[in-house]
This record gives C-alpha cells, structure tokens and sequence, in this order.
C-alpha cells in the first residue's frame, strides 16, 4: 500500500490541485494590485483638484471610471468566465485610459508638477502599474501551467480520473483596441 501511495504522489497526482491553487494565488495578487491602485486614485483626484478646478471633466472620469472597476463583483468564478473577465479587465483599462489623461492635466500645471504629494502619488500610482503588469504576467503564467498540466499526460489522465470538476481557466486578454500596434508618437 505505502509503495502505492509513494508511486502516486510522484507521478503527478498533486499537480492538477497544486496548480489551480498557484493560479488563485496569482490572482489574488492581480486583485490586489488592482486595489492598491483604486486606493490611491482618491487621494491623487484630491491633490490635482487643489490646482486644475478647471478640469473636472478628467476628474470626474478618472472618479466613474474608478467607481466602474471596483464596482464589478470579483470572485473565483471570474477566473472560469471569460466573459466576466473581459468586463473586469475593460472596466481595469479604462481606469487605466483615465488616469493617463489625468496625468497629462498634470503636464500643463507646473506647481502641481512640483508640489511633493503629487510626485509622491504619481510616483506609488507609476509603481502600482508596473507591479500589476508584473501580477497580470504571474497569473497568465500560471494559468499557462495548470492548463498545460490538463491537456498533457499524465496531467490529462489524473484529470479524467480524479479531477473531472476542474475546468481550464480563463487568461487575460489585452482590451484596448490595437494593442498589438505600437502608439504613434509626434511632438
């Protein structure tokens, strides 16, 4: 029995449970960076205010659309529905296309420019970006695994097997029109 047992936890029995939980915790880290972002857009809203009342247009979407993104109920179903992840990730991008408009605003205030509680907020708001590229990577990654581990043997196997209930998940997908297309620059 004990020969058994050791046999199967080394062909790859545990793979199938072990990699769903890498893809929960990637996305948990997604999430995460996503609200460390809508943390900090308040408070980057309440310092530009100070200096562009003239721009509440930008304000005003940079606001809705933060209040679209973190609006939408996220659970661990999202990550079996593609199409619930797509109205995630678009309600993500278009906070994103909110806060570059803002920080263009910012270009034509030169106080605001150089007043220390909005460089300290940009430079968090620059930081969190980065670190949910890096999260969004970490999930597609893991999601890559665990689909792999269900398509190929023995993965395939012990899925029919034991793990019949587990479906593949969904990945991320870019959202922005032209995404694969480089932006046109001119000054």
């Amino acid at each position: 029995m004990m020969c058994v047992v050791m046999s199967l936890a080394g062909c790859g029995v545990n793979n199938i449970p072990t990699y769903d939980e890498q893809v929960n915790a990637a996305w948990a880290q997604v999430e995460n960076q996503y609200q460390r972002r809508a943390d900090l857009v308040p408070n980057l809203v309440e310092t530009v205010k100070g200096f562009a009342n003239q721009e509440r247009e930008t304000l005003t979407a940079v606001i809705e659309a933060r209040s679209k993104a973190t609006s939408i109920q996220v659970d661990d179903s999202i990550l079996d529905n593609p199409q619930k992840l797509q109205q995630f990730q678009q309600a993500q991008g278009e906070l994103s296309s909110a806060l570059s408009r803002l920080m263009a605003v910012s270009e034509r205030y030169p106080d605001l420019k150089s007043n220390q509680n909005f460089l300290a907020l940009q430079s968090q708001l620059e930081g969190t970006e980065n670190r949910i590229a890096v999260a969004r990577r970490d999930f597609i990654q893991a999601v890559q695994r665990y689909n792999t581990e269900l398509r190929t043997f023995p993965g395939k196997l012990w899925h029919m097997v034991l793990y019949s209930d587990m479906q593949p998940h969904a990945n991320f997908q870019a959202t922005a029109e032209n995404a694969d297309q480089a932006p046109k620059v001119s000054f």
